[in-house]
């Protein structure tokens, strides 16, 4: 049987090598940072890490971890329910919470399984999920493993969200859906005119804020902070792996009978191990170091406006907004494969985008700023992608 099979599979990669779509891993040779080590030795700058404040290197946040092996083990063999619960498991549900302005949190091994387990959990065959169409796959297909009714809106399309809305009417339940930022193309959710209708026709809202928590809204909080919203979002979800720590891990934040049912029937949550005590503990210190002060923020800030304006200037299609992702637009998926490689050539690390993961046509350098990137580095990297431009023609 595997025989008929593998030559279908080899068929479908080769299609895909031949559409310029195929997805090669690069193998770093180096801790994750601003400045990593590619194999063959080369020594690269990093531009598409999700590693906004630079905490995936930071010193206290690998000694918070290194402590935690020595004092709490290498991990925990179980699931939380049965002897899987440490303290620092807690803490950090506890440190979640007040950093967030909820009322409890629940860890979850990635952010995918938060998702994964939160819809199933509280809507039946009755209720509605009205949908952004951007979300992240994490939501497409937890929303697939309930029984709800499925509603999905034009991305950020207040008027169609209402429509949708209103034909959802006869639902027991109403949850609107939304990323807080979109990943692909670093657009924000109007959290504010989404809640507006949400009360108005009496539903939930759900954000999934893993491209934000850590370094958006005044005090870093993400969207629903920055939008002035936080007590009118019923469910947050995030990761802990890109700001906060960059690592693994996520979770659920939000209403406290919410996140009490999760730890009761959430089946990602009853059936995976719990998250290792070294990723409790480093992710724990980068909560503390993000409340301490504002320094990364303010730099990532700086790095995000120097980066789009001068790209903009140099003649780049670098879709608008204030956010760390930098999408620059290519449209081709092969130009933009080739433009990839010919900045690697030259010290930039960066991916080209193309389908599935953006639709047929969008292809793009997706770039992405860090607090641990200098005005130099930044610099450096405009300067190659106007060399890498020139070569390629």
């Amino acid at each position: 049987m595997f025989g008929r099979m593998r030559d279908d599979l080899t068929t479908t990669i080769g299609e895909i090598r031949d559409a310029g779509l195929y997805k090669s891993e690069r193998v770093i040779t180096s801790p994750q940072n601003a400045g990593i080590s590619v194999a063959g030795g080369n020594e690269v700058l990093n531009f598409c890490a999700n590693n906004y404040l630079g905490l995936a290197d930071h010193p206290d946040v690998i000694a918070a971890a290194k402590g935690a092996l020595d004092e709490w083990g290498f991990g925990m063999a179980s699931v939380r329910f049965i002897c899987g619960t440490q303290q620092i498991h807690k803490d950090l549900e506890g440190a979640l919470s007040t950093f967030l302005g909820t009322d409890d949190t629940i860890l979850y091994s990635s952010c995918f399984d938060a998702n994964g387990g939160l819809f199933e959990t509280l809507l039946g065959a009755e209720d509605a999920v009205i949908s952004d169409e951007l979300n992240h796959a994490s939501i497409i297909d937890g929303i697939r493993l309930s029984k709800a009714k499925r509603y999905r809106y034009k991305n950020r399309d207040m008027a169609d969200l209402e429509a949708q809305l209103k034909d959802a009417a006869d639902a027991r339940y109403r949850l609107i859906a939304t990323d807080g930022v979109f990943s692909m193309d670093g657009y924000l959710a109007p959290l504010d005119e989404i809640c507006d209708l949400a009360e108005r026709y009496d539903a939930l809202v759900m954000v999934d804020d893993s491209h934000a928590v850590g370094f958006v809204g005044p005090d870093g909080a993400g969207t629903p902070s920055l939008f002035g919203v936080k007590d009118r979002v019923d469910v947050v979800t995030g990761t802990l792996g890109k700001a906060l720590g960059g690592a693994s891990g996520g979770y659920v934040s939000g209403r406290a009978e919410i996140v009490e049912l999760l730890r009761q029937r959430s089946r990602p949550y009853l059936f995976s191990n719990s998250l290792a005590p070294s990723v409790t503990a480093a992710s724990l210190k980068a909560l503390e170091l993000i409340g301490g002060s504002s320094d990364l923020r303010d730099k990532l800030a700086a790095n995000t406006t120097l980066f789009r304006t001068k790209m903009t200037e140099a003649g780049f299609d670098v879709l608008p907004g204030d956010h760390p992702i930098a999408p620059v637009m290519i449209g081709d998926a092969a130009e933009a494969g080739r433009l990839a490689d010919k900045l690697l050539d030259l010290g930039i690390y960066v991916i080209g985008f193309s389908y599935p993961v953006v639709p047929h046509g969008k292809a793009r350098i997706r770039t992405q700023m860090s607090a641990a990137h200098s005005t130099e580095d930044v610099e450096r990297a405009i300067a190659a992608f106007v060399e890498a431009r020139a070569a390629l023609g």
